[in-house]
Parts: structure tokens; C-alpha cells; sequence
């Protein structure tokens, strides 16, 4: 989970200032959490807890109300009583590994991906993009193989992964659909040589470089096992106390021992 958090914080910077290269410092002083981040964390809540994840968003994101929300969410939040509003934003897919990495099987990872975007993101976009998500992210903590996710991804959910990192950078823009971020945040991490270069790829996309990077870092993690420490501690430095507590909760009930997983060759 905090592959997708340090990419979340990494890309933060670039958001609205795309750098279109892979040459560009990881951690620079204006990074900071986004709402991805916060909301990655209260899926992780809703997972360790058994509450349902309407409620965790709304108390974990509740707590951090500049954390960069859209208008739709933000209002969904404030919401008395929040409900679904039809999104195919990529809200639903940013939040996600935390199911990718707790769920035992298939089947519940994809149940509970549906569940966790429904409560915004019911679109049949948005529910596509975080099962997608979450999906990769098991795969790759399973030990499949980068061609084998791409053909279970691109047959179960019709994304084109066929595309390269360097196919996609030159005409993509901001995007915040998850039919715009999804497959090209997985063919950042497709693409990529480590945790870090999955990282780098995403970013130098442009566009929506947080999210983007949150996504591909997700399953980065999954796939490499642990993210650097280098990387790791200047992320963790960034999150509140409340955020780290329940980011190390979910480490020790349900990641034990994914650090010490292979690193596996690319």
C-alpha cells in the first residue's frame, strides 16, 4: 500500500505541470498527500475493520478536508447522508490496492473492488476501473507474470495494453476518467524495469501524474515486493499520525512478510 501512497505523493507536483520525462527529482519540497492518499487509507480501514466503506471514507477523508478532493466528492463527503452519483472518475481506482493486497481470492477481491467504488463511483466505468485495479494487484502479489496480467486485464476488462510507455506520452493530456488513467497507469507499471521506474514511467506521462502514479505504484509494490527505503521513508515522513497508524495496521495484519517476497526480475 505504500507504493501506491509514495506515488501518489511523488506525482503530486506534477499534476497540473506535466514533465513529459522520466528525468525529474522523486521527492521535491512542494510534494505532499492528495486525497488519494487519504482515501487509499480509509479503504485500508474499512478492510481491517469490517465497517463498511462509505463510512471510512467519509471519517478518514473527513479528517483531511484539503486534501485535494474533486467537486463531486468533496460535496459527497460534506453529504449528511452520501450517496452514489453516477462517477467514471478515477477516484475508485486510486483507493483500491489495499483490496488487491487483503483479499485471499479472486472473487472477493472483485466483489469487494465493486463494493468499495460503488459507494461514489457506480458508473460502470468507475466500478470497472477499481476492479480492474485491485484485480492487477492480486495478480502481481500472486507471482503472475507481466504478460499474464496484461492478457488478463486487457480479456477481462478490454483495456488496450498493447501500447507502450512511449506510444502514450506524446498525445496524452489530463485525464481523470477511469478509462483515461486505468490502462495507462498499467502500462507504466507493464513497462517498468523496478518499483522506482514504474514510478518515473507514470509520471512522465502527464496528465493527472498523482493518480496515475498512485495506481501503477499499487501494483508495482505487488509485483517487486518492497518499495525502496529510500523511497518508503521520505513517504512516510509526509503522512499525518492518524493516517500512519492505520497505514502500519494494515502492513501487520495482512502484509507480513510481502517485504521479504522476491524482488522479481522484470
Amino acid at each position: 500500500m505504500i507504493g501506491a501512497i509514495a506515488g501518489d505523493i511523488i506525482g503530486s507536483v506534477y499534476e497540473r505541470r506535466p514533465v513529459k520525462t522520466k528525468d525529474f527529482p522523486l521527492f521535491h519540497d512542494r510534494c505532499r498527500f492528495t486525497d488519494d492518499t487519504v482515501l487509499t487509507v480509509a479503504v485500508a480501514q474499512a478492510v481491517l475493520t469490517g465497517r463498511p466503506y462509505r463510512e471510512c471514507l467519509k471519517t478518514v477523508g473527513g479528517r483531511h478536508p484539503r486534501a485535494g478532493y474533486g467537486g463531486a466528492f468533496a460535496r459527497w463527503l460534506r453529504a449528511e447522508d452520501p450517496q452514489p452519483y453516477n462517477s467514471w472518475g478515477n477516484g475508485s481506482a486510486m483507493r483500491v490496492s489495499p483490496v488487491g493486497f487483503a483479499f485471499s481470492s479472486e472473487d472477493e477481491v472483485l466483489r469487494q473492488a465493486r463494493r468499495s467504488a460503488e459507494v461514489s463511483h457506480n458508473h460502470p466505468e468507475g466500478v470497472k476501473g477499481a476492479r480492474a485495479a485491485a484485480l492487477a494487484v492480486f495478480l502481481a502479489r500472486k507471482g503472475t507474470g507481466k504478460e499474464g496480467i496484461r492478457a488478463r486485464i486487457a480479456g477481462d476488462f478490454g483495456y488496450d495494453l498493447s501500447r507502450t510507455v512511449n506510444d502514450v506520452r506524446p498525445g496524452y493530456s489530463f485525464d481523470v476518467s477511469c478509462q483515461g488513467t486505468v490502462p495507462e497507469a498499467m502500462i507504466a507499471f507493464l513497462d517498468s524495469q523496478s518499483y522506482e521506474d514504474a514510478i518515473r514511467n507514470a509520471v512522465s506521462l502527464g496528465g493527472d501524474s498523482d493518480t496515475l502514479a498512485c495506481v501503477a505504484g499499487g501494483i508495482a509494490e505487488a509485483f517487486y515486493g518492497a518499495v525502496p527505503e529510500d523511497i518508503r521513508r521520505e513517504a512516510r515522513k509526509r503522512l499525518t499520525p492518524d493516517l500512519l497508524e492505520i497505514v502500519d495496521l494494515f502492513y501487520m495484519t495482512h502484509m507480513q512478510g510481502h517485504e521479504a517476497d522476491g524482488r522479481r526480475e522484470p
